[in-house]
């Protein structure tokens, strides 16, 4: 009899016999840490010896990737004390939108905000939307200096 996939990777799995946890977590982690697609993490693991079906490796997605990413996020390091917020306009199917941006130190994309208007409002809520609830508060802001 065929046994359902557990929601976890500690119980016991139907793969379990022939792909260790290690296994199924790495492919899991290529393909989401590095936006792949299912059929090149596939060729990754061939290369490696290890012969899965694409079809296998989006099964493991569905089951597990949701609390591999729990996980992920709650081992985050806290963002750096210097944040750099900028705001530039790009072409979102031939109409003009503003995207607002802040990024740590460190590269870590902290909040993103897209929108088709540019004004000293919208600038502010996102800001403030970005610092509710948060613990660690920046001690250095830096901006492009544009108008809003």
């Amino acid at each position: 009899m065929l046994k359902l996939m557990p929601t976890d990777l500690t119980a016991p799995a139907r793969y379990a016999d022939r792909f260790p946890r290690a296994v199924i977590h790495h492919a899991l982690w290529l393909l989401n840490r590095f936006n792949l697609s299912l059929r090149t993490v596939q060729e990754m693991l061939l290369e490696r010896g290890i012969t899965v079906s694409h079809e296998t490796l989006r099964e493991w997605n569905t089951k597990f990737a949701g609390q591999i990413a729990l996980k992920i996020q709650r081992r985050r390091a806290a963002p750096g004390k210097t944040w750099h917020l900028d705001e530039m306009h790009v072409v979102v199917r031939g109409k003009v939108m503003w995207l607002w941006r802040a990024v740590d130190e460190h590269g870590m994309v902290l909040d993103i905000l897209l929108q088709d208007e540019r004004d000293t409002n919208a600038a502010r809520r996102f800001f403030e939307t970005l610092l509710e609830g948060l613990e660690f508060k920046p001690e250095k802001i830096i901006t492009n200096q544009l108008g809003s």
